[in-house]
């Protein structure tokens, strides 16, 4: 799925900045996408944790194999020992159940999404252990196309702006929110375009 804003989005923050216009430029074509599915999203984001993109696929085509389907129900119903056996730590292993535990209760309001803020959403989201604001900040970005994130504690980030707009030199928390207010409401947008600066190839979580 990709945003119905982004051409809209990519034009605007190519108009007021001329370091977008050449990203913009730069990887025409090219978008944030959705893998759409929220529980499956969240998993596979406990599952990368720490730990490298060739060792996280791994584990969850490991995973999948066990697995008849990545849904809540299915992960409870696994023993801890099967999902050890495909590669998890002891500790992811707790966060997966706990995730899978808060969307079989009903935690997780999937269906009020729709109206509630990013700040509500990401209370919600890291009431789950294992999932913190950087986690939460990711599925609304990747999981939930939400246009206006802005990720402050994201390393790449962080780079991409030293990169382009202050010769390298790191900027402070506050400078950086300071920054990103010049992209509002486009935030996600801006922010996708300066991860691909650093890495061209598209990031799907």
């Amino acid at each position: 799925m990709i945003p119905d804003y982004w051409q809209n989005a990519s034009s605007e923050l190519a108009r007021a900045d001329p370091v977008m216009a050449a990203l913009v430029e730069r990887f025409a074509g090219l978008s944030l996408v959705s893998r759409g599915d929220p529980f499956v999203t969240l998993a596979r984001s406990i599952v990368g944790q720490q730990i490298s993109v060739k060792a996280a696929e791994s584990i969850w085509l490991r995973l999948g194999a066990a697995l008849p389907a990545m849904t809540p129900g299915a992960v409870l119903a696994s023993r801890p020992e099967t999902l050890r056996g495909c590669g998890l730590s002891a500790r992811k292993v707790e966060y997966l159940v706990d995730l899978a535990k808060h969307f079989g209760s009903g935690q997780i309001h999937l269906d009020r999404w729709g109206t509630m803020s990013d700040a509500e959403i990401i209370d919600e989201l890291t009431a789950v252990r294992g999932i913190g604001v950087w986690t939460a900040e990711m599925f609304l970005i990747f999981g939930q196309l939400r246009p206006d994130v802005f990720p402050l504690d994201d390393i790449g980030l962080q780079k991409a702006v030293a990169l382009h707009y202050f010769a390298g030199a790191r900027l402070a928390r506050q400078e950086l929110l300071a920054i990103g207010e010049r992209w509002r409401p486009w935030r996600s947008v801006a922010t996708w375009y300066l991860w691909r600066s650093l890495d061209p190839l598209p990031v799907e979580y």
